[in-house]
């Protein structure tokens, strides 16, 4: 019986989002930056749930992606160009995985952030269907 390694889903999303283009001027972490109010252009990834399937070798993280800007308008345009770039995850290998599939579980909804109330952020949810090598 081999050991599992689980890839860190968090990192895949936040490691395929930080250097693109579309979301230049943001910051893309699993964790908000030192400082950080709400109101600095940023995607937060948090893995917050998800299932394994056994004899598929499937792993199913349910992740959220929290997105801020100065403005409404600002936080639901990187929210858009954010959703645009994660769907493209399908076919990346990340180390000895691939990600067969993005499936959007929750699109992107206003939901202010009462421990930030100077801020502006939009939720989405996706589920990557993520097969271990």
């Amino acid at each position: 019986m081999s050991i599992l390694t689980f890839p860190d889903a968090e990192r895949l999303v936040v490691d395929f989002l930080k250097n693109r283009a579309e979301l230049a001027g943001s910051v893309v972490d699993n964790r908000p930056p030192a400082g950080f109010d709400g109101t600095q252009k940023a995607v937060l990834v948090s893995r917050v749930g998800g299932a394994w399937v056994d004899d598929q070798h499937l792993d199913q993280p349910l992740l959220d992606l929290e997105v801020y800007g100065p403005d409404k308008t600002t936080a639901h345009a990187v929210a858009l160009a954010a959703r645009a770039c994660v769907m493209e995850l399908a076919g990346t290998v990340y180390g000895t995985s691939a990600v067969s599939d993005v499936i959007e579980t929750d699109g992107p909804r206003w939901l202010p952030d009462y421990n930030r109330p100077a801020g502006n952020r939009y939720l989405f949810t996706v589920r990557l269907l993520l097969h271990l090598g």
